[in-house]
């Protein structure tokens, strides 16, 4: 234990010297934008299109290219990894926390409503920072990684060039969001994942579970998402913008113009709506019961939505929006995260299909990063979400390779398997040491950071709620190690439990398993460059000098000033000193300690779980039951929903159509009336005047006869009357 500690100690002082002999280096650099050129942001920009023109081409004419196009899309991925690669590596040579690269900065951006005064604008512009820098490298490669296990997983599948095309747009969407500089296309391509994850998890559209899941996972996520959009419009509504970096300073400028610093009510508001929307896209409580049942999309769509795009998006989004989270905020954000960790691993626990034990770990996992920067480890939260995107999509995708061999995913009918699948044994024991926090191994030491922050602000604030995520995510560590390793021991140790599924089983072939080496390589290693300063001090104290934005490195509090930056001194204190010490012992034991309870009970079987679960049956049975949640929302939100629905028709049919239809009868009974009148009256009048002056034509007519002779006698008769009438008078 000394050992680790002083090693960890010696490197973190390594890192800290190096990087404040870079510092210098790195504000030099700013003043040419890190030595970045417009040429830059159009490769950043082709990341995302690369994708997007690949669905283009391959809805089109999928059918029609050589292996239905696959290649075409596995090409363009792993075109988009080099391209992620080669910025990130500009990235690491600007050697900053505060690198920032925007297109609007370099005259590139693009306005999609108008330029007038006074009009509102929709801008589009690329922002590229340490955070976007690591999250392409991640996306890319995970995306790249799962497009070529998906060439043999889905070989034969009757819509393999479709499967192809939506999971490139899902990547689109994905990439698209990591490098958006504005909350209003982040939300665009927010909007697009909900409708590829849609798509991709009703893939089987044929089977009835498959299509209520993929409309479960769609309805769900859309609370959350009004939510953020609520929260969108009171930030627009109050700053006039929605640029990351113009409210990051507009929110620092509220804060400072307060007489007392405080931070307004409404941006707590705010806060918590925009921390919603990561809720439901990130399935924390109580909007987790979407992910469990995305499970019946194929695997590969697992291993995306899990360690690539739809979870991952929703923690990035709580990363960004850190520094406009109000310390209330925090606190909610901080207290759901945890609670989630240790909520969604019970479940694990009880769990026995080999994928919804991964998407319980999943929501777990997640609970871990969302309570890191609630508690503002923001590092460290983005640290774990990259670590744990290498280690699950190798759990996945060597999930997907097990029932690929035996045909379920009923982990009762495995056993033994380490014998027939041994790269994919091997692959998933690492990532699954990894997810424990075992010592040397990728998780250890972003969970490591993410339980030193924690209980330096318990230690910090001294108030009792701030141990509530101590609490939790220490025990959530301990359930972890328990259930994962739980999966190992049924899945691939003992003997086999259904011996006709054994005996067919054999390894994958090179598509499948050159991912799971590679991800099961990084799970192994992907930590510890940052953690031990190879090749370079990129992390210090539990800290990861990329992702560390915001609080770490440049404290959002110490730009206020006064109380905030002495407050923030001295939780650096406590982290360095003594937090960061106590939490590796805290991490080590409650590892130690599942994985002991797991050999016990299913490696060396000193005890019986079926008799465990007996004796708990109530507990047991509420646990397997997911805490009877899916129910709940059955018999309250959902058949509330339709109650609702079915009085709306009711009282439209009744109500809304009856007096339509009432004023709709009035309107022809008054019609009729008004055209009886009509053809009798007015038309009666104009017909009458009508045949009257035929008439009187028809007599004048008589009259016009064209004779001259009777003209004069005429003329002669008319003047003998004028005459007579005259004399007579």
């Amino acid at each position: 234990m000394h050992s680790i500690l002083s090693i960890l100690q010696e490197h973190a002082k390594t890192a800290e010297q190096a990087g404040e002999a870079a510092g210098g280096a790195a504000r030099a650099l700013a003043s040419a934008n890190w030595g970045f050129e417009q040429k830059d942001i159009y490769l950043l920009m082709a990341i995302p299109l690369l994708p997007l023109a690949g669905y283009i081409i391959q809805l089109f004419f999928g059918r029609k290219l050589p292996r239905q196009g696959d290649w075409m899309l596995i090409s363009l991925m792993f075109a988009g990894f080099g391209i992620a690669i080669y910025e990130f590596a500009k990235c690491l040579g600007a050697w900053s926390p505060e690198f920032k690269i925007e297109s609007r900065t370099m005259g590139l951006s693009w306005n999609f409503l108008g330029s007038s005064p006074g009009s509102p604008s929709l801008v589009a512009g690329v922002l590229y920072d340490n955070l976007s820098a690591a999250m392409l490298v991640v996306v890319t490669l995970v995306s790249s990684l799962v497009h070529l296990f998906s060439a043999g997983y889905m070989k034969g599948d009757s819509r393999y060039h479709l499967f192809f095309a939506n999971i490139s747009l899902f990547s689109f969407a994905m990439l698209g969001l990591v490098i958006s500089d504005n909350l209003i296309f982040f939300f665009i391509f927010w909007e697009l994942m909900g409708l590829c994850s849609y798509l991709l998890i009703g893939h089987f559209y044929y089977k009835d579970s498959a299509r209520k899941a993929s409309l479960k996972a769609f309805m769900t996520t859309r609370i959350g998402d009004v939510c953020l959009l609520i929260g969108l419009c009171i930030l627009y509504q109050h700053f006039g913008t929605l640029q990351f970096t113009e409210l990051y300073e507009k929110v620092k400028i509220a804060v400072q113009n307060s007489p007392t610093h405080e931070w307004p009510e409404w941006l707590t508001a705010a806060g918590i709506l925009v921390f919603l929307g990561s809720v439901g896209k990130s399935a924390q409580f109580p909007l987790h019961v979407w992910l469990p049942d995305a499970m019946e999309g194929p695997t590969p769509v697992s291993a995306m939505i899990h360690a690539a795009t739809m979870v991952a998006a929703g923690v990035y989004l709580v990363g960004r929006a850190f520094p406009i989270l109000t310390p209330d905020a925090r606190i909610v954000v901080s207290i759901v995260g945890s609670f989630t960790g240790i909520f969604a691993a019970t479940i694990g626990i009880c769990a026995n299909d080999i994928k919804k034990v991964l998407a319980y770990s999943t929501i777990s996992q997640l609970g871990f990063m969302i309570a890191s920067i609630g508690v503002g480890g923001v590092g460290a939260g983005l640290f774990h979400m990259i670590t744990h995107a290498c280690f699950k999509a190798c759990l996945f995708l060597g999930s997907g390779s097990v029932i690929h061999a035996v045909h379920t995913q009923d982990m009762r009918e495995m056993g033994g398997l380490r014998r027939k699948l041994p790269i994919t044994y091997l692959t998933m024991l690492a990532s699954t040491l990894a997810i424990a926090g075992v010592p040397l191994f990728a998780g250890f030491y972003s969970k490591d950071a993410i339980l030193a922050h924690a209980l330096a602000r318990a230690m910090n604030e001294g108030i009792w709620y701030y141990y509530l995520p101590i609490a939790f995510l220490a025990t959530a560590s301990c359930i972890t190690a328990f259930y994962m390793f739980r999966l190992v021991h049924m899945t691939f140790h003992g003997e086999p439990r259904d011996r006709e599924k054994f005996d067919h089983a054999h390894e994958s072939g090179p598509a499948m398993a050159i991912p799971l080496i590679v991800l099961g390589s990084l799970a192994v290693v992907c930590g510890y460059p940052f953690a031990h300063g190879i090749p370079a001090p990129l992390f210090s104290e539990a800290r990861p000098w990329f992702l560390a934005i915001w609080e770490d490195h440049v404290p959002f509090e110490t730009l206020l000033g006064g109380h905030f930056a002495e407050h923030h001194e001295h939780y650096e204190h406590i982290l360095h000193e003594s937090a960061h010490s106590n939490a590796v012992i805290l991490s080590l034991c409650a590892a130690g300690l599942g994985i002991s309870l797991s050999f016990a009970f299913y490696y060396f079987r000193w005890f019986s779980a079926e008799k465990c679960a007996n004796a708990i049956r109530p507990v047991y049975n509420t646990v397997l039951n997911k805490y009877y949640f899916d129910e709940f929302y059955g018999k309250t939100f959902i058949a509330g929903t339709l109650v609702f629905s079915k009085v709306s028709s009711l009282f439209d049919k009744y109500v809304i159509d009856g007096i339509v239809n009432f004023v709709g009868g009035l309107m022809k009974k008054s019609s009729d009336a008004s055209a009886s009148f009509d053809r009798t009256v007015v038309d009666g009048f104009v017909n009458f005047a009508g045949f009257g002056t035929q008439a009187i034509a028809s007599i004048s007519r008589m009259l016009q006869t064209g004779r001259i002779q009777q003209y004069v006698a005429f003329s002669v008769f008319a003047l003998v009357v004028v005459a007579a009438l005259l004399i007579l008078r």
